[in-house]
């Protein structure tokens, strides 16, 4: 039996590691923002330290029905109040560390879910 991957229409992390991210095999080395739809942009935060609300509300107008934020090499959990924009249009938020965001993603995008990653590096 021979094994191929699935061919991935669309929007997908083809690799990451240690301080970067390559969408479509295009390398990103900050934090970024990718929308199953294709958008992306970079999402200007660098550590998770440095997250505010305002970070988490400019998620709310991408039309996502799931947000996975992913908090860098370890799971950091974003503020409660942070999050109450997305809420408050119910919106789905996942926090897990960056390399399951990464493959989370690639999951639900090839499903053809609405999906937005938030990827801190």
């Amino acid at each position: 039996m021979k094994f191929q991957p699935d061919a991935a229409a669309g929007t997908s992390i083809t690799g990451y590691g240690a301080g970067w991210i390559a969408v479509n095999g295009e390398r990103f080395d900050s934090s970024i923002v990718i929308c199953s739809s294709g958008e992306r942009f970079a999402w200007n935060c660098d550590t998770f330290d440095a997250l505010q609300a305002a970070h988490f509300a400019q998620l709310a107008t991408l039309g996502a029905e799931l947000i996975l934020f992913g908090s860098g090499e370890r799971i950091r959990f974003p503020q409660p109040q942070w999050l109450q924009a997305l809420y408050a249009q119910r919106i789905g938020v996942e926090t897990m560390d960056t390399q399951a965001a990464c493959r989370t993603f690639n999951f639900l995008a090839a499903e053809g879910r609405k999906v937005v990653a938030a990827i801190l590096l």
